[in-house]
């Protein structure tokens, strides 16, 4: 009789946890200034355009830096590469705390910040062949994002309330100080994979980053893929950093601002949370893409054409 090989892990649910921690981090620095755009580029004496830099240099760093990041978490293993992120994050915080009433320095330092985030985002999967089976893996990928959206959610929500009650240094500080807290966290209890395999052999293992993007980019439905989530995005990535930007024109204060963001990151956080389970029990990914890119329109047209709180 075939001894089996592979067995589940209590523990895969904390090395979640730990990753999830993380990268709610790391959203929530990269949103903090979007709800405050006007009031930081008062303090610090700059154009909206700059403050606005202060989140799009997360993006385009991201873009060069995707491809050696991945084959580096592919090369030295799941712990180490995301190790290096999470140091990175929690030096560059704060940093960014400690020289946050100079915008050069509070630049500088969120380019820092900027070349960890592909260190944690793009470890998702990695996560979740690593440690679950494969009936979990699109959940446990769902709950890693929830936590990015719940990140995003506290930056926009929570950092118009600590401006106005503490200002715009003391907010950097207090992110700071929550950065290092979770990258703390995460070296410290941070596992590479468990003991076995968490599911049979054969179905524990993933492709190689390069082999694996060669392999991708020969296939139609990819592209179709790329072009959905590069239009999504796009739109996501623009409203979430120029929130405060769209709306005070018809005289939203950063609060509702902000808390306008916080909703529409709460439509995100039920998705992330929802879809997967429905396609991990049925086995479908394709109509769940439609339906989200479906349900999008109504809400892009309502934001457009909103005039009132």
């Amino acid at each position: 009789m075939a001894v089996k090989t592979y067995r589940l892990y209590g523990y895969r649910w904390v090395i979640l946890a730990l990753f999830a921690f993380i990268n709610l981090t790391i959203q929530t620095l990269w949103i903090c200034f979007a709800p405050i755009t006007g009031p930081a580029a008062k303090f610090y004496g700059v154009s909206n355009l700059q403050i606005g830099l202060l989140a799009m240099l997360f993006m385009i760093v991201y873009v060069p830096l995707s491809i050696p990041v991945s084959w580096m978490i592919d090369t030295l293993g799941y712990r180490k590469a995301v190790g290096i992120g999470a140091a990175l994050l929690g030096v560059f915080a704060l940093l960014r705390g400690i020289f946050a009433s100079s915008y050069p320095m509070v630049l500088l330092m969120t380019l820092g910040l900027a070349a960890a985030q592909p260190f944690l985002l793009n470890s998702v999967s990695t996560v979740a062949a690593r440690w679950f089976p494969i009936e979990e893996r699109a959940t446990a990928s769902g709950l890693a994002v929830v936590a990015g959206f719940i990140g995003i959610g506290i930056g926009q929500v929570t950092s118009p309330m600590l401006v106005l009650s503490y200002g715009i240094p003391a907010m950097q500080m207090i992110f700071g100080g929550f950065a290092v807290l979770s990258a703390v966290v995460f070296l410290l209890f941070n596992r590479e994979a468990p003991p076995t395999p968490p599911c049979p052999p054969g179905l524990e293992t993933r492709a190689l980053m390069l082999d694996g993007l060669k392999s991708m980019l020969k296939m139609k439905d990819i592209w179709l893929l790329l072009g959905l989530f590069l239009i999504g995005m796009g739109v996501f990535n623009g409203i979430s950093t120029w929130i405060e930007d769209i709306l005070r024109p018809r005289g939203f204060s950063i609060t509702q601002a902000g808390s306008l963001g916080g909703v529409l990151l709460l439509g995100g956080i039920i998705g992330a949370i929802v879809v997967p389970a429905f396609s991990d029990r049925l086995h479908k990914r394709k109509i769940f893409l439609l339906i989200g890119m479906a349900l999008a329109v109504p809400g892009m047209l309502g934001l457009t054409f909103a005039t009132d709180y």
